[in-house]
């Protein structure tokens, strides 16, 4: 964690989508400040929801600058409170958050190699009306033979509150150096609520029955068909920083969304 983070007001790139909200905010902020383009920038300020700032890390993680994120969407977990006037004082003293994205790499039915990065969580589903069956292995060692579920999901801390939240798996800190292993929908074993692996793990899941039980994976927004094996990794070679106000840190989101 960074109590306190330099940066120049100067400096500042701005990444938006275009509802009528996020449109009233940029306006305020171009009346107060200049912005220059993400490549020469000190921080990238997203304006929306959670998804906005999804996409942004996604496109300019590899400049290796902090993103801040003010909500102009409805939840916005990894967003900031609107406040344009105080901008820089919020900037100088926001609290850090590190991540590291999930490498799913997938091979398909004919052979295919495919991989993609995702900073939420990489997801398997049943294609069509057959559940999906599939076997668990990690660190090269099978943990579960079968499983017959609609699928299954592997989340960063990050993305614990997202869909993994969604369904069944448990919250857990952005420090606390796990992952959530969750499945979708078990049928067999139908009680397994899932597992929270080190962040060091490699896992791997092989689909069974892949001509009769088609399955899809999905990194935060890059998709696959016909899947036959996927392993996920996190790579802690890459660094994603997030900023968050001082009085209202990912930390304090974490425990108070767990006594929603």
């Amino acid at each position: 964690m960074l109590e306190k983070n330099k940066i120049s007001i100067e400096k500042l790139a701005l990444v938006h989508n275009d509802s009528i909200r996020s449109l009233k905010i940029i306006d305020k902020l171009k009346s107060l400040y200049k912005f220059v383009v993400p490549e020469k920038a000190d921080a990238i300020i997203v304006i929306g929801g959670d998804g906005e700032l999804l996409h942004a890390l996604h496109k300019y993680m590899e400049l290796d600058i902090p993103f801040y994120g003010i909500n102009s969407g409805s939840i916005g977990f990894l967003m900031n409170v609107p406040n344009v006037l105080k901008l820089d004082q919020y900037l100088n003293t926001s609290i850090g958050a590190h991540l590291h994205p999930l490498e799913m790499k997938v091979e398909t039915v004919k052979g295919v190699i495919h991989t993609a990065l995702a900073i939420n969580e990489v997801s398997i589903f049943r294609q069509t009306n057959q559940a999906a069956k599939f076997r668990i292995e990690v660190d090269n060692i099978e943990r579960m033979p079968e499983l017959i579920a609609d699928g299954a999901l592997i989340s960063t801390p990050a993305g614990s509150s997202a869909y993994n939240l969604s369904a069944g798996g448990p919250i857990v800190p952005l420090g606390s150096n796990v992952l959530c292993l969750t499945p979708i929908c078990p049928f067999r074993p139908r009680r397994w609520q899932g597992a929270l692996l080190p962040s060091s793990a490699v896992i791997k899941f092989d689909m069974l029955e892949v001509d009769k039980r088609p399955v899809n994976s999905v990194a935060d927004f890059h998709e696959v068909q016909d899947v036959k094996s996927i392993i996920v990794k996190s790579r802690e070679d890459k660094l994603i920083r997030l900023l968050f106000d001082k009085n209202h840190s990912l930390k304090d989101r974490v425990i108070k969304e767990q006594f929603n």
